[in-house]
């Protein structure tokens, strides 16, 4: 027998895929049923350890999902983002002359090249690696350079005052004493090594290193994968405009003709003042909603131009009509342990646990003894004399050389208990994190469960939508004909319409939701196992126009609400 969600799946497959993809769902559709499991009452096994199955240190996977782009396609070069520090200072510099047409796969492509905010991801990663290898530097010994005078010249001269009394000014009967003098210069320079054989700190330093710069790399897939999440959102919702204004004009242009109809028969003297009123509100209220939808278009435009990090001088628009993208394949079990297995949220959190344990042991570390190996070199040349009757002989040189070599021992024996607090401190912090663990994992069923739920919803909204709109359509038909035979009333049309108008925004918003939706189950599960809509055969030339309803829909000039008052400016 056929399962609920499969008579549920080949009711919206009976939509979306046509003749041609409903044999192939009907083929799916047959396979037996799974075997029914036993109540979770008589079999109730322990659940699997999450360190036992991602291990404590687990690594990042970089091959799990197709790898970010770097370059831009010969038809996309142009649309490089512009330099990071560049700021436009002229009205010229970001006047839109540009309006590209772009697929749902151009602008993926676009925003894993040009955002900003992946690329300051993927500079963390290169941060994390740095820091790594700074960590790793302490199993390498130290030799530095130093020099104390490189080079130094002194020069000095000193009265030395023997009778034991100053020397007083104006005094006939004192005598002057003999002078000193130095003269020298030189240059002195050491050099120093030093290599730690012991050193406690050093190997869980290192370990939190390496686990910090995984869940940088982490980070970066997570990133990723968001930014495409949103990219596809953000093109799904300038779609979804592009259908309100689609529906905007088509109502506008269906009230002109209502509008033209009451006026008719008012002036024919079969219609009352009340239709032609009455047509002109319906009008109006048209106006309105493509009104809202050329602004939602807009911002829709340069919300996405924003995510691409475009050109200040392009805005893109949606190049792909909104249509249902496909059918999700997996059962929402299935969709929950693949996100257990997908989301590196989780990785993230035990090398959490990894790093509060590794700095645990550093804590304790510093307790314990540390031994080095020290030499010291140094060097220095002096010439000429220092603290000499007469003048310095600048011919004496002095030259001396000095190494010394040896072990140092140093032992923190105790220090007040602080080693061992911080310690338990980052223990504790472990131990909070395998909390944040369980809370994320019930945050990953829930947000699967709700995408899954919400796509459910709208493959019924889907089909009860599509039949409002085919059913309003044919009523508008009617409620038309019967008002031109004059069986009708204008408020049947008007009120037809309006519902009409209504059941295509609510469709076209139920498509956008349902390929969001789709778009998530994607991001939250890592799966891609999507039964794919077989396009319509569309006619190349485009449908022949009534000309009884083909009115044009001429642009509103935005005026201002309200009379304004001229400035005058003062002399």
């Amino acid at each position: 027998m056929v399962s609920v969600a499969g008579q549920k799946r080949s009711l919206l497959l009976a939509l979306v895929l046509g003749a041609s993809g409903i044999a192939q769902a009907q083929e799916q559709l047959s396979q037996p049923a799974p075997a029914a499991q036993p109540p979770l009452d008589s079999v109730q096994a322990p659940l699997p350890n999450a360190l036992e199955v991602k291990g404590t240190r687990p690594k990042s996977n970089p091959g799990v999902i197709p790898p970010a782009a770097t370059t831009l396609p010969p038809e996309l070069d142009r649309l490089n983002a512009p330099p990071s520090l560049a700021l436009p200072t002229k009205p010229a510099q970001v006047r839109i002359d540009d309006l590209r047409p772009l697929g749902l796969a151009e602008v993926e492509r676009l925003a894993e090249v040009n955002n900003p905010f992946l690329k300051s991801i993927a500079m963390q990663v290169e941060e994390a690696k740095s820091n790594l290898r700074a960590q790793i530097s302490a199993w390498y010994p130290t030799l530095s350079l130093s020099t104390g005078s490189f080079p130094t010249r002194t020069f000095a001269s000193r009265t030395q005052n023997y009778g034991g009394d100053s020397l007083t000014p104006n005094n006939p009967y004192d005598s002057p004493s003999p002078k000193t003098q130095t003269q020298t210069y030189g240059a002195v320079a050491g050099l120093n090594f030093n290599w730690d054989l012991i050193n406690p700190q050093r190997v869980p330093q290192i370990a939190a290193a390496r686990d910090s710069y995984e869940k940088a790399k982490n980070q970066y897939l997570i990133a990723l994968r968001d930014l495409r999440l949103q990219t596809a959102q953000t093109y799904f919702g300038l779609q979804n405009a592009d259908d309100q204004v689609r529906i905007g004009k088509s109502s506008v242009q269906s009230s002109l003709v209502s509008l033209r109809d009451a006026r008719a028969r008012f002036q024919a003297g079969v219609a009352t003042k009340l239709d032609v009123m009455e047509a002109e509100t319906q009008l109006a209220r048209d106006q309105q909603v493509l009104t809202n939808g050329l602004s939602e278009q807009a911002k829709a435009r340069r919300q996405l131009a924003r995510i691409l990090a475009l050109p200040q001088t392009v805005t893109p628009t949606a190049k792909d009509p909104s249509v249902v993208l496909g059918v999700w394949q997996p059962s929402l079990q299935e969709s929950i342990v693949a996100a257990y297995a997908f989301r590196e949220e989780l990785d993230n959190i035990i090398l959490d646990i990894s790093v509060a344990n590794s700095n645990a042991n550093a804590a304790l570390g510093n307790v314990q003894p540390f031994l080095s190996i020290v030499s010291t070199s140094g060097w220095d040349k002096t010439f000429g004399e220092a603290n000499v009757y007469g003048p310095a002989d600048m011919g004496l040189v002095v030259e001396n050389l000095r190494e010394t070599i040896g072990m140092n021992l140093r032992w923190n024996i105790f220090d007040g208990g602080r080693s061992a607090a911080q310690a338990r401190q980052q223990r504790q912090l472990a131990k909070e994190n395998t909390f944040k663990f369980a809370d994320q994992r019930d945050k990953l069923r829930y947000e699967v469960e709700e995408s899954y739920f919400n796509l459910q919803a709208q493959v019924r909204n889907l089909i009860t939508l599509s039949r409002q709109v085919l059913s309003t359509r044919e009523s508008l038909r009617l409620a038309r004909l019967r008002f031109q035979a004059g069986v009708g009333t204008q408020r049947n049309v008007v009120d037809t319409q309006r519902d009409l108008t209504q059941a295509e925004v609510s469709y076209s918003n139920a498509v956008s939701q349902y390929n969001t939706f789709m778009a998530q189950l994607q991001r939250r599960t890592g799966l891609d196992q999507v039964l794919r809509c077989v396009p319509p055969r569309l006619p190349a030339e485009p449908p022949a126009k009534d000309s009884l309803t083909d009115i044009p829909v001429l642009p509103v000039p935005t005026d201002s609400p309200c009379v304004i008052r001229p400035v005058s400016k003062a002399l």
